[in-house]
């Protein structure tokens, strides 16, 4: 399959099984392999990735909706977003959370202060780059994937059941596992709308 065909390929599933053929250890490796292999401005590496699976991604939704039902008080929604998260995300088969480690970023702010107002938009950057090299690798690996912002309402949660060094910022959410149901046919904007070319 070639890069463009991964790209295409590549949707956000919401409908998500456990009907995964490969083990944690060999998603774990996955994971590894793209986050490593993803650049990072000045080689920084600021990304940080955790793999949860079985009862701790189990876990990780249960806190979620937990802590989503305090600022959620209308009941009727909460039990659409208690449905979401159960369909969508509890449902599937594991969870990688992204990370900034902020003592890195601090660390070039002030040992380059040329750019310092650049690093932490720089790390963003490079969470957007390893976000989709571990996106395009579940593709490739033929698993369904979302990315999700519960950041910072569960923040802290997060931070006292997984252990998380207190430099570490969640950033991110990717629920992963067997795709159950297809996505939805995509839109894409006109190329005159997007796109220019000079040539000469």
């Amino acid at each position: 399959m070639t890069f463009t065909d991964l790209q295409k390929q590549r949707r956000t599933t919401y409908v998500l099984g456990k009907k995964v053929s490969q083990t944690p250890e060999e998603i774990y490796d996955i994971v590894k392999s793209a986050v490593t292999n993803a650049p990072t401005a000045f080689n920084n590496q600021t990304v940080r990735v955790m793999t949860l699976t079985g009862d701790f991604h189990e876990k990780l939704w249960h806190l979620t909706a937990d802590r989503l039902k305090t600022e959620v008080p209308d009941e009727a929604a909460y039990n659409n977003t208690l449905a979401k998260i159960n369909s969508a995300f509890k449902a599937g088969y594991g969870t990688i959370l992204f990370f900034t480690d902020t003592s890195v970023v601090k660390s070039f702010e002030e040992n380059i202060p040329l750019y310092a107002e650049n690093f932490y938009d720089w790390s963003e950057q490079g969470h957007g780059i390893a976000e989709y090299a571990t996106w395009l690798a579940l593709t490739e690996a033929g698993l369904g994937a979302s990315l999700q912002h519960y950041n910072p309402l569960i923040d802290e949660l997060v931070a006292e059941n997984f252990n998380v060094p207190t430099s570490w910022r969640l950033r991110a959410q990717m629920p992963f596992g067997s795709i159950e149901s297809s996505a939805d046919d995509k839109t894409f904007l006109a190329d005159a709308d997007r796109f220019k070319l000079f040539k000469s």
